[in-house]
């Protein structure tokens, strides 16, 4: 199968390829994609050399699939052209997530809705996929009234430069090319992206409106915080849920370790409980520290970590792509 990776050269980018090499999905010939100065240069697949090519000569080779990690702009301009000419587009950015005509897709949640109409299919964002994860099949049973998130985001999550002003920083000199306005090592910042008229930033809103959208409920009330954190192996979440209906605690551990892609790391009494460190490399997501809220009836709190370049983006991404394949929803 002809795969095309937009923004091949990029962090997102170069883990989509390492989790198609992993995964082996059956690429038979690869086109990187990336900017007009990168055209040339070669990138490593599978023990293969593979040069990168432009975006004209990627749509002029029809792939069955392009996955996109190249920024909303690149997304909106690019992936109809892909489109049109029958590629399947799944796309990392948010330029498509709240499109009422695009599916915003994780597998283990709604890859059934998927049809042979879809060209264009969103990859949430990476908050929004590891809570949605830990928290959808206890949605289906006690019927989630609110949720309270708080992330605590890594550094990955922005790319390469914030990285790089990470490990400037963390060496004792002043960043070359920051990624943020403060320094961020031995820092908390309580920005993530731009922010909105309304007073929360546009990674907090995602949250909010890509909730409702995967679970496919608009009665859920969320509220998020989103903070930057300067480690690199995964985001984690303070999560306060209220369901509608009472529930043991016995049934959400047992819940929770049916839930495909979901790992229970919970012993508090070996200090056991989900961290970065943890997460990173790893495709599932970690839930831990499960406890009642004292303060309020029905309500739960949980800690949930995942590697935010994996589940949050590139895996994400190609289980989609594995799930149109198993549906017959793929070109040949």
């Amino acid at each position: 199968m002809k795969i095309a990776v937009v923004g091949a050269t990029g962090l997102v980018g170069g883990e989509m390829l390492k989790v198609l090499a992993e995964r082996n999905f059956p690429v038979t010939e690869l086109l990187p994609v990336a900017s007009e100065k990168s055209v040339g240069q070669e990138i490593e697949f599978q023990g293969k050399k593979y040069k990168v090519v432009s975006m004209d000569a990627a749509i002029a080779a029809r792939p069955a699939v392009a996955i996109f990690s190249a920024g909303g702009g690149v997304s909106k301009e690019q992936a109809p052209r892909f489109a049109e000419v029958g590629t399947v587009v799944i796309d990392n950015s948010s330029a498509w997530r709240m499109d009422p005509t695009k599916k915003l897709v994780v597998p283990e949640i709604n890859a059934k809705e998927l049809t042979p109409a879809d060209k264009i299919i969103a990859n949430p964002n990476c908050s929004t996929i590891q809570m949605v994860l830990a928290l959808h099949q206890l949605h289906e049973a006690f019927q989630i009234k609110r949720i309270v998130v708080s992330t605590y985001q890594s550094v990955t999550g922005t790319g390469k430069k914030a990285v790089d002003q990470l490990m400037e920083e963390r060496a004792g000199q002043a960043a070359s090319n920051p990624a943020y306005p403060h320094p961020i090592d031995l820092n908390v910042l309580p920005h993530i992206d731009v922010f909105e008229d309304n007073g929360y930033t546009k990674e907090e809103m995602k949250m909010v409106r890509e909730t409702k959208k995967i679970l496919g409920d608009d009665t859920i009330q969320v509220t998020a915080t989103a903070v930057r954190i300067p480690v690199m192996g995964g985001h984690s979440e303070a999560i306060n849920v209220e369901f509608e209906r009472e529930f043991d605690l016995s049934d959400v551990y047992r819940i929770l370790r049916e839930t495909d892609g979901v790992e229970v790391v919970d012993d508090v009494a070996q200090n056991q409980y989900p961290m970065p460190k943890d997460a990173h490399g790893k495709d599932a997501v970690l839930v831990g520290r499960l406890r009642r809220d004292e303060s309020q009836p029905r309500t739960l709190n949980m800690w949930v970590v995942a590697d935010n370049l994996r589940k949050g983006a590139a895996t994400n991404a190609v289980q989609i792509a594995e799930a149109m394949l198993k549906m017959g929803l793929l070109p040949s």
